[in-house]
């Protein structure tokens, strides 16, 4: 089945049959001359709802995106984005994800890394899907890398199994933007949460107060407080 959805068009909602049955797939990639930057497909206030978003391209396509959302106040549940590298690009504004699924096995999730943009991971699981579970350790996999020089992920109140490397976090190329990312985690759990081998940046600490921790929290970070509600989908504005 094939919808055409025109251009610009905003407030739209896509309610599929359950993401193993409703599937939006392309296999667009870098090697054969599309780009992760024009990828975008959705608009301000997109919502979707059991709903699987799937690149086909395979690893030797390089960067392949599953999803690219630029969109203000976009919103996502029981959805599955599934690639190898690049699968999810946040690219900016407030999006919000929720009982979601994100698998690939490069960069998978990522952002445009500019000063006002980041990624908060809040009560989620991160760990090996069941296919590479038994070669996790052939594959050293790590929390996140500064792709540019102003990176920020926030990771906390998560479940982080052993796929991640004690270190937990990855320099992108010699000491680049190691002193102005901005890396934090906070009350994760599980046996890859284990801080005492973490990397030692100047960008990188820990939260240890639930004050800096709530400034990372759906209500503050995207201002959840003001329009989470009128998604209909589930959500904790607080740690």
């Amino acid at each position: 089945m094939e919808v055409d959805v025109p251009r610009r068009k905003p407030n739209l909602m896509f309610v599929g049959d359950g993401r193993v049955n409703t599937f939006i797939t392309a296999s667009r990639n870098v090697v054969d001359g599309s780009t992760t930057f024009n990828s975008s497909t959705v608009g301000n206030g997109f919502l979707a709802m059991d709903i699987t978003f799937q690149n086909t391209a395979g690893p030797s396509k390089h960067q392949a995106v599953a999803l690219r959302v630029g969109s203000d106040l976009s919103a996502f549940y029981r959805c599955d984005m599934l690639a190898y590298q690049d699968t999810l690009y946040v690219h900016s504004l407030r999006q919000f994800y929720s009982g979601c699924l994100i698998a690939g096995t490069v960069d998978f999730i990522f952002e445009n890394a500019a000063a006002n943009t980041g990624i908060v991971i809040q009560k989620c699981r991160i760990g090996a899907t069941r296919d590479l579970e038994a070669v996790k350790a052939n594959f050293p996999t790590y929390l996140g890398r500064p792709w540019k020089q102003y990176s920020r992920t926030v990771i906390m109140q998560s479940v982080i199994s052993d796929v991640i490397n004690p270190a937990g976090w990855f320099p992108w190329n010699g000491d680049f933007a190691l002193n102005t990312l901005t890396y934090r985690e906070y009350q994760n759990t599980g046996p890859g949460a284990n801080m005492s081998s973490r990397v030692t940046w100047t960008g990188y600490s820990l939260i240890t107060n639930a004050s800096e921790a709530q400034s990372y929290t759906a209500r503050n970070f995207i201002s959840g407080v003001n329009w989470l509600n009128a998604t209909g989908f589930p959500f904790s504005l607080n740690i």
